[in-house]
């Protein structure tokens, strides 16, 4: 078969991307051997070949080779499974392979996903190639840095994770308001972690023998709320066939959380007000008062003074919720949280995938760094679990990111533009996901580590 490099587009990179990287090509027909150095010597790398197998054992005995180019012939599996048992083997750190194939496989690409492989079907576009030479070097510039140890606070089956001055002031608060009745409004963006906080209020108090309840007032539909919430009678409504008891009475003798409070109607706001006021309820279609003795912590995203001035939320209401309110902190706001928690995610995720990360590249921690974290906590676990996922190796590298963070690492946010608040960084982060997804809501929230009835509020809110 004749391998050729076809010039499908520009080309991209430079003179002097990969100076530093060291690749030897195994078993290339001529002209490919030559189109391949002639790329090599515009990047800068140094290029050898070798005509066989034995040949670049030899070559890589040596070690200090970043990767090993080869065509895969009539028998692709056996070949790449030979290579990925040699190259772990070799003295050093060990060099990438990237397999050039005839024609694309879903079995190959599968495999190079888990196996620390890169695919390139033929005949190579020049682009193509250039590019994967450049994502090489890049790599080949990242300084791994171990891991820092972690301990975190175990919640019943959950962890917190910190050490920043900001979680340490809502530690103390959780202390002390645990062993009180005190109703308490947890406030926070999406992903921050205000159910947890709640499980820890409860675990932490004199009910923690009793039953902690956690209701999403978002995710339920208004009409069925109501019937979740305080349960109903036989026949209150078609299909209600026989009686059923609601969240409140499952929680009696607990806690009973109420998430996202702020999307509950005012009609059902005023029932909650009564249920807190007087500690009973009425289910639907019944006319008997029933005492419970919960403890009710609330939780929002939104700002409950503002919805106030709308007319949106009872006042009534949020003075019975406020009696202590912990407000919590951003991921952005957290500082060294960050690298904690990506640790900590990155040993549970190693444990359920079976592998093992021990530390993290220079360029991989910046782009931690740099990016918006609009779903906070959540979408950090979001984009861990995925890193652990594609890890070849026991470093998490800058490529294990989500590929659109490299795409476009200034375009949000310019050095040298105007500063941007919150809210349009947010903005702009929404849109920019929304883009990629194609308006998938769906995936959309997936991807921010978002519910998708957040989303579509805060879509709604930004007008995209």
């Amino acid at each position: 078969m004749t391998h050729e490099i076809v010039d499908a587009r520009p080309a991209v990179g430079g003179a002097g991307d990969g100076r530093s990287v060291r690749l030897l090509v195994v078993g290339a027909p001529a002209p490919l051997g030559r189109e391949l150095a002639r790329h090599a010597e515009q990047l800068g790398a140094t290029l050898q070949p070798a005509a066989d197998p034995r040949a670049a054992l030899q070559a890589l005995a040596a070690g200090g080779w970043g990767a090993v180019l080869t065509p895969l012939g009539a028998e692709p599996d056996k070949e790449l499974a030979w290579w990925e048992e040699l190259l772990p083997r070799l003295p050093g750190v060990r060099p990438r392979l990237i397999a050039l194939v005839p024609a694309p496989s879903i079995a190959l690409a599968l495999r190079a996903q888990f196996g620390g492989v890169e695919i390139l079907t033929l005949p190579v576009g020049r682009d193509q190639l250039r590019e994967a030479l450049h994502r090489l070097c890049l790599a080949a510039e990242e300084t791994p840095q171990p891991l820092p140890e972690v301990s975190p606070v175990a919640i019943g089956p959950y962890h917190l994770v910190s050490q920043s001055p900001a979680m340490l002031r809502v530690y103390r608060t959780i202390a002390q308001v645990a062993r009180r009745e005190a109703t308490v409004l947890v406030e926070g963006e999406s992903g921050t972690g205000k159910e947890l906080v709640a499980r820890a209020i409860h675990l932490h108090g004199p009910r923690a023998a009793g039953p902690f309840v956690a209701v999403n007032c978002a995710a339920i539909p208004e009409n069925l709320l109501e019937s979740k919430l305080f349960g109903y009678e036989k026949g209150a409504f078609t299909g209600a066939l026989s009686r059923r008891t609601g969240r409140c009475e499952r929680a009696h003798g607990g806690t009973l959380l109420l998430d996202e409070i702020g999307d509950m109607s005012l009609a059902l706001q005023s029932k909650i007000l009564r249920a807190v006021q007087e500690r009973e309820i009425e289910r639907v279609g019944g006319d008997e008062p029933l005492p419970v003795d919960t403890r009710l912590i609330a939780a929002t995203n939104r700002d409950l003074r503002d919805l106030i001035k709308a007319g949106k939320f009872r006042e009534d209401l949020y003075y019975r919720l406020a009696v202590v309110t912990i407000r919590l902190p951003r991921l952005a706001e957290r500082g060294e949280d960050l690298l904690l928690l990506a640790t900590h995610f990155l040993r549970e995720f190693g444990r359920e995938y079976g592998k093992r990360i021990t530390s993290i590249t220079d360029r991989a921690l910046a782009m931690l760094r740099a990016h918006a974290w609009v779903g906070n906590v959540r979408e950090l676990r979001n984009v861990v679990e995925r890193a652990v996922v594609v890890a070849d190796g026991e470093t998490l590298r800058a490529e294990h990111l989500p590929d659109e963070w490299r795409a476009e690492p200034a375009a949000e946010v310019p050095a040298s533009g105007p500063l941007l608040s919150l809210r349009d960084l947010e903005a702009r982060h929404i849109a920019r996901v929304l883009a990629a997804t194609q308006g998938q809501i769906g995936e959309a929230a997936r991807i921010l580590g978002v519910h998708r009835n957040t989303l579509a509020r805060k879509m709604r809110e930004y007008r995209l």
